[in-house]
């Protein structure tokens, strides 16, 4: 607490003594780094960034918007970026790149999230230890007035997953396109398999054997892929989940959703660059056998293993424990479930769950749970754990139009048994007595002080915060009715304190 509070004071001794503000607001000791993308055809504007959005979005919202012209799909535009460090000095000069909007719904904003794909491996802002890799997002952060819960999100998972499991590191900064100031993002990593990243080996250019590594995610857009990168699994043959709710009774629940229309409405992408059918045929055994085993060992106490071509299981002598271990790391799926129960991810049913495999030769050959991702709905901020009580993460849950229930099978198939349980109880216990969840409130309050100033320039280049008509379906009453960055902030780490307060009521060993 001490720390926090002294951090609190420096804060304010940062932003009485900054330089001076330049014509653009932005002051010569900056308290953020610049990012400056400027196109190389000049007279490309900021169509690029202001005007295109994801087909599958503009084709909805034509569906219920009569005269709505369906703009064009976000595309690369070549460009230059050059990073400005907070004390003045250019740390990227004019790097070679293009730029995109990136992302789905989030197209449709006026604000919108970017990737940049540099020519050349690039170190952005000393994120992941100084790492070079050629491609970056910008998280315009538009429907979270904290702007603050990606930041907060990626602390979390950070602190959580610890030594071994990826997640992007991030950093706040402010953005300039073609000299227009663009507001306040998040710069932060592409989910993606390099090293230092999700590191399982990508196939070579003309590799097609099955002995790769693959890059997953569980997606309810996977039918937007092409063939080769998507594919679906039938979950032990629909076999029902017993929900978690703590100590609360439940009913079984089939996988997926209730809605009959939409059984299968939930596949997976593949995020790594497969070359062959056949890397994606055993992939696709592969994942749909795995859950095969974890589900025979937690309903059935039954040990099966894989044969060598992943396409069938047969009886294993082991015990079912074993079972589970030699398919999946049971640590990272229980670092993943308490990152998830804290947050309360709407979309926890549907996207942005993430899993790799090693299937090479020197591979362990176990799913792992890692690379957590799209916070900005989550912690509070739409119709979900409103008063930040119950179970969420592994329970079943309403689809965020409240047509029909979901719930996710990873996060569920193994809560009944004891031993994944103790071993979720110990996690939490272990991190919550560290102190880092604390730390992450404390962060939240501590950069609304600091970043004041550029947290007010964002708004006074967008709307969002005056006007939320935009955001009235995304955003729960509490946060909705937040008047200023500072008020939002604060209904962000309130709201994780009596989060983390709850969990550890029922987790704390």
């Amino acid at each position: 607490m001490k720390k926090i509070l002294l951090f609190l004071a420096l804060a304010a001794v940062v932003i009485i003594c900054r330089g001076d503000v330049r014509a653009d607001g932005i002051g010569e000791e900056r308290l953020l780094p610049l990012i400056s993308i400027n196109t190389v055809d000049p007279g490309e504007g900021t169509a690029f960034v202001t005007e295109p959005v994801k087909a599958n979005v503009s084709e909805a919202i034509a569906s219920w918007t009569p005269g709505y012209v369906i703009p064009p799909e976000p595309y690369y535009v070549d460009c230059t970026v050059t990073c400005t460090w907070t004390d003045g000095s250019v740390t990227v000069d004019g790097a070679e790149a293009q730029v995109k909007v990136r992302g789905n719904w989030t197209t449709s904003y006026e604000k919108k999230s970017l990737r940049i794909k540099f020519g050349k491996k690039q170190s952005l802002c000393g994120l992941n230890g100084g790492r070079a890799f050629k491609n970056w997002v910008l998280l315009a952060e538009y429907k979270d007035l904290s702007l603050l819960r990606s930041k907060a999100g990626f602390d979390l998972a950070r602190s959580i997953l610890g030594e071994g499991l990826y997640s992007s590191d991030c950093m706040l900064a402010e953005v300039k396109i073609n000299g227009e100031y663009w507001g306040v993002y998040l710069l932060a990593e592409q989910q993606e398999c390099a090293e230092g990243r999700v590191s399982v080996p990508e196939p070579g250019k003309d590799e097609t054997g099955t002995d790769v590594g693959y890059f997953l995610e569980f997606d309810g857009y996977y039918y937007l892929e092409d063939r080769l990168h998507s594919f679906t699994i039938n979950y032990a043959d629909f076999a029902p989940l017993l929900p978690f709710a703590g100590d609360a009774a439940v009913r079984p629940f089939t996988p997926l959703s209730t809605d009959p229309s939409n059984r299968n409405n939930v596949g997976y992408t593949v995020k790594s660059s497969i070359r062959s059918e056949n890397q994606r045929i055993a992939i696709r055994d592969f994942v749909g056998n795995a859950y095969r085993i974890m589900y025979a060992a937690a309903y059935q106490d039954t040990a099966l293993e894989m044969t060598s071509d992943y396409r069938s299981t047969v009886p294993a002598q082991k015990t079912a424990r074993e079972a589970v271990e030699a398919v999946a790391d049971v640590g990272s799926l229980a670092d993943i479930y308490i990152l998830s129960e804290i947050i309360c991810d709407p979309d926890v049913y549907w996207s942005s769950f993430f899993i790799s495999v090693d299937l090479s030769e020197n591979g362990d050959k176990r799913l792992r749970f890692e690379a957590p991702w799209d916070f900005d709905s989550s912690m509070g901020n739409r119709y979900v754990c409103v008063d930040a009580k119950g179970f969420h993460a592994a329970n079943v849950v309403d689809d965020v139009d409240h047509r029909y229930r979901a719930i996710n099978p990873w996060l569920a198939v193994l809560m009944g048994e004891d031993w994944f349980r103790e071993i979720v109880a110990e996690k939490w216990t272990a991190l919550y007595d560290s102190g880092a969840l604390s730390d992450t409130v404390g962060m939240i309050r501590a950069d609304s002080v600091t970043y004041r100033d550029a947290f007010t320039r964002n708004y006074e280049r967008w709307s969002n915060m005056a006007d939320k008509s935009p955001l009235d379906y995304e955003l729960n009453r509490e946060a909705f009715n937040c008047r200023t960055e500072a008020e939002s902030a604060e209904q962000l780490a309130h709201w994780l304190e009596r989060r983390i307060a709850f969990l550890n009521g029922y987790w704390h060993k």
